[in-house]
C-alpha cells in the first residue's frame, strides 16, 4: 500500500482528480462475457424430483467429453502437446531467486515414457491393476509419474505430504502398494521404517532427490530396492516400452479423502470421471470467461493429491497451457508467483482470507489510507454491481496496483473452492484484483467440481451453476426441517464425474449412494431465484443447544473469523448447554498491533493470556458476527485465545486446510469444559 499518500492536501487533490476521471472511465468498460443468463442459470427437468441441469445442456443430457478423440488423461496430454505446438509445459525454479526453467510437452512425454519403461523393467505391469504410489509435494517429477501411469494404464495412488503413520499404514495395506515414488529421503525413511516394523510390505522405492546413507542402510536391512529417479529414467531409456493407453472407464487414481474423521477413504476415480469434469466445467465458459488457451500460465501449489488441483492442472494440460510449480515452501509462494506471473491462480479460502487481512492491516494505521481505500472500494463496488470487472480505473493505479502486483500482475482468472468463503471478502478481492474470481463447489467423490459461479452473479452468495457433466437435485432432510419442495435440501449429484465408489469399502460406498444411483453429498443447499445453488448447511456438523436451536458451526466460523485480530476459530457447544464457546488463534501479523491500538502492549504470548484482551477480542468477534446477520444464540459467550495455529502438521487441519472438528474438540476438550464452568 505504499502508493497511498499520507499528505492530506495531496490526498484530497488526488481524490478530486480521481472522482472526475471516474465518471469519464466508467462508461467505457465491457462486462465479462458469459454464455449463461445470470438470472436464469438452471433448467428443471420434467418429473417430481425437480432435477436441475445447466441451461446449456440439451434435454438435460450431461457432457462426458469435449472432443471424441480425447477420452482419457493420456489423450488429454497428447491434445495439449498438439494445441501448444510442443510449447512449454512444466516449470520450476532451481533456487529461490532463479527464474523459471521449462520442460516442453514433448520432453515431459518422453520422460514419462522413460520412467514407465524403467518401472516395467523393475517389475511393474502396464495394466489397470498395477498401483503406483507417490509421496511428494507438487513438482515436475509428480506430473511425470502421473503421466507415466496415464500412458501405461497404471493406477496412481497419492499419499498426502503430511499423512500420519496410521494413515500411511492404512493406504499401503489397503492398496497393497509395492512401488512408491517419493520426493525426499526422509519420506523413504518413513516408508522403510514401516516395512521394518512389519506394518506393510514394499518392494521398490524411487527417490527424486539425493538418497541418503540412512535410506541405504534401512533398504539393506529390509531388502527393499531403492532407486534414484534419474536411474529409473536411464533404465527406461535403455529398455523402451511402447505406450499401453488406458480406456475411458479404466481406473485412473485412488484419491484418499483428507479424513476429517477416522482413517481416509479411497475414492476410485476413472479417466472418464476426470475428462467429463474437465469438459463439464470447460463447457460453462470455453469461449468467454474461462477461455483457457496455450498462452495461459498456472501456479501449482495446492496438493496434487487432492481432486481440485488435479482437475485444474488437467484442464491446463488439455488446453496446452504452462504449469509452474512452487518451490515447496508456502512461505516462498508469493515470490514464486512474482517470478512466474501466472494468469490463472487457484486458491483456498484460508489463503484468500489471509491476503484480505494483510491488505486491511496495511491501511489500518492511517486514516488517509483508509479513506482512499474506502473511496476506491466504493467506486469499484458500483462497477461490480453493474457486472463490470476491471483493473483499468484510476483507483487501480492509485490504490490497488500493489495488490495486483503481489499476484504477479498478470492474473485474469482466480478460482476458490474446498471450503466456504465470506461474500464480502470475495467481492473485495474481485474489486481489488479487477478480475473474475470464481467460487466452485464440489467434492472428491464428484472428481472435483459440481458447480461454478459465473460472471455477474456477485452478490447472491451462490456457488454457481451446475457443471455440464452432472445433474443436481435436492432431497428432504426432515430432522432439520429442509424440504425439497421449498427448494431446500441435501445436495445430490449424478453424472459422468461421479466416482465408482470407495476402494475395498462396500459399506461406505452404499452409504454414499441411494438406490437410484444419486451421490449424497451431506451438504444442505437451496436454489436461489436465479437458479444458482447456495450451500446453507451441513448435515454432519449440525448440533443442537439445550433450548432446541440448531447450530451450523462452519457458518458461524465463516462470519466471526473476519474479526481482524483473529486468524482461525473453532466454535463448539454442548447439547445440554444453551450457549456457545469459541477457541480462536490470533493473527500473528495483526494481533499485537491491534492490541496496541487498544492501548494494551505485550508479546504475542502475553497478550493471548491477557483477560482484557480476551474481552475485547470476544466483543469484536460478536460485533462482526452481528453485522453479518448471526442470531444472538449463534454468538459465543466465552473465548479462549490459543497461541498454537491450527495446521496440517499438528493434525488440526486437513491437507486442504479444512478444520478437523473431532481432532480440534479432543485437543481443546479440557479448555471447553473450563469455559463452560459457571455459564449455565
Amino acid at each position: 500500500m505504499e502508493q497511498l499518500s499520507t499528505n492530506p492536501t495531496l490526498a484530497v487533490g488526488t481524490v478530486a482528480v480521481a472522482a472526475a476521471l471516474y465518471y469519464i472511465y466508467t462508461n467505457n468498460y465491457e462486462k465479462t462475457r458469459c454464455l449463461i443468463d445470470v438470472n436464469n442459470q438452471t433448467k428443471i427437468l420434467p418429473g417430481k424430483e425437480r432435477i436441475r441441469t445447466s441451461t446449456l445442456l440439451k434435454d438435460g443430457k450431461v457432457v462426458e467429453y469435449d472432443d471424441p478423440s480425447v477420452l482419457t488423461l493420456h489423450d488429454t496430454f497428447l491434445h495439449g502437446l498438439k494445441v501448444s505446438n510442443n510449447g512449454d509445459c512444466l516449470g520450476y525454479r532451481p533456487s529461490k531467486d532463479a527464474p523459471y526453467k521449462w520442460l516442453s510437452y514433448r520432453e515431459v512425454l518422453d520422460r514419462s515414457q522413460e520412467l514407465a519403461s524403467g518401472l516395467i523393467k523393475l517389475g511393474a505391469k502396464p495394466q489397470n491393476d498395477q498401483f503406483v504410489g507417490i509421496f511428494s509435494q507438487n513438482r515436475v517429477e509428480w506430473k511425470v509419474v502421473e503421466q507415466s501411469c496415464n500412458g501405461y494404464s497404471m493406477v496412481l495412488v497419492p499419499l498426502y505430504d503430511t499423512l500420519g503413520p496410521e494413515s500411511i499404514k492404512h493406504i499401503m495395506n489397503q492398496c497393497n502398494l509395492k512401488m512408491v515414488v517419493v520426493d525426499k529421503s526422509v519420506k523413504a525413511v518413513t516408508l522403510l521404517q514401516g516395512v521394518k516394523n512389519q506394518d506393510y510390505e514394499c518392494d521398490l522405492i524411487v527417490v527424486m532427490d539425493t538418497i541418503t546413507d540412512d535410506v541405504v542402510a534401512l533398504a539393506n536391512e529390509t531388502s527393499v530396492t531403492v532407486k534414484s529417479f534419474d536411474d529409473v529414467l536411464a533404465l527406461g531409456k535403455e529398455n523402451h516400452h511402447d505406450f499401453v493407453p488406458p480406456k475411458a472407464d479404466d481406473l485412473h487414481t485412488i484419491l484418499y479423502t483428507s479424513g476429517t474423521t477416522g482413517l481416509p477413504k479411497g475414492a476410485m476415480l476413472t479417466h472418464k470421471n476426470f475428462v467429463s469434469n474437465i469438459s463439464g466445467v470447460n463447457a460453462l465458459g470455453k469461449t468467454d470467461f474461462l477461455n483457457i488457451t496455450s498462452t495461459d500460465t498456472y501456479i501449482s501449489y495446492l496438493p496434487l493429491a487432492h481432486g481440485l488441483e488435479r482437475v485444474c492442472a488437467a484442464m491446463m494440460y488439455y488446453c496446452g497451457a504452462r504449469v509452474g510449480f512452487f518451490q515447496g515452501d508456502i512461505r516462498l509462494l508469493m515470490g514464486d508467483v512474482g517470478a512466474l506471473k501466472p494468469s490463472v491462480f487457484p486458491m483456498v479460502p484460508r489463503l484468500v482470507n489471509k491476503m484480505y487481512d494483510k491488505i486491511q492491516a496495511g491501511v489500518a494505521g492511517s486514516k488517509v489510507k483508509q479513506f482512499l481505500m474506502n473511496m476506491a472500494l466504493n467506486h469499484k463496488m458500483k462497477l461490480l454491481k453493474q457486472g463490470i470487472l476491471t483493473r483499468d480505473t484510476i483507483w487501480d493505479r492509485l490504490v490497488f496496483k500493489k495488490v495486483q502486483d503481489l499476484m504477479g500482475g498478470n492474473v485474469r482468472l482466480a478460482i476458490t473452492g474446498a471450503a466456504p468463503i465470506a461474500i464480502d471478502v470475495l467481492n473485495f478481492m474481485r474489486c481489488a484484483l479487477g478480475i473474475f474470481f470464481a467460487e466452485g463447489y464440489g467434492q472428491t467423490e464428484a472428481t472435483a467440481a459440481v458447480t461454478l459461479s459465473v460472471p455477474g452473479d456477485y452478490f447472491s452468495g451462490s456457488v454457481g451453476t451446475p457443471a455440464c457433466c452432472c445433474q443436481i437435485k435436492l432431497v428432504d432432510v426432515e430432522d432439520q426441517n429442509y424440504a425439497a419442495s421449498s427448494d431446500k435440501g441435501e445436495v445430490c449429484v449424478k453424472g459422468a464425474n461421479v466416482f465408482k465408489g470407495y476402494y475395498k469399502d462396500e459399506k461406505k460406498t452404499k452409504e454414499a449412494f441411494d438406490e437410484d444411483g444419486w451421490l449424497h453429498t451431506g451438504d444442505i443447499g437451496m436454489w436461489l431465484p436465479n437458479g444458482a445453488l447456495k450451500i446453507i448447511d451441513r448435515k454432519k456438523h449440525i448440533f443442537k443447544l439445550s433450548q432446541g436451536e440448531y447450530i451450523a458451526p462452519e457458518k458461524i466460523e465463516q462470519c466471526i473469523v473476519q474479526s481482524s485480530p483473529v486468524a482461525q476459530v473453532f466454535i463448539y457447544g454442548y447439547s445440554l448447554k444453551s450457549s456457545l464457546v469459541v477457541v480462536a488463534v490470533p493473527d500473528p501479523e495483526t494481533f499485537v498491533k491491534w492490541c496496541a491500538g487498544n492501548n494494551i502492549n505485550g508479546t504475542y504470548d502475553d497478550l493471548c493470556n491477557n483477560a482484557q484482551v480476551n474481552k475485547l477480542v470476544l466483543e469484536d468477534m460478536c460485533k462482526v458476527g452481528k453485522s453479518r446477520g448471526l442470531k444472538s444464540f449463534e454468538l459465543p459467550r466465552k473465548l479462549f485465545l490459543s497461541n498454537e495455529l491450527f495446521s496440517v502438521e499438528n493434525g488440526l487441519l486437513t491437507p486442504t486446510f479444512k478444520s478437523k472438528r473431532p481432532q480440534l474438540f479432543q485437543r481443546y476438550k479440557d479448555t471447553i469444559d473450563t469455559l463452560y464452568i459457571g455459564m449455565d
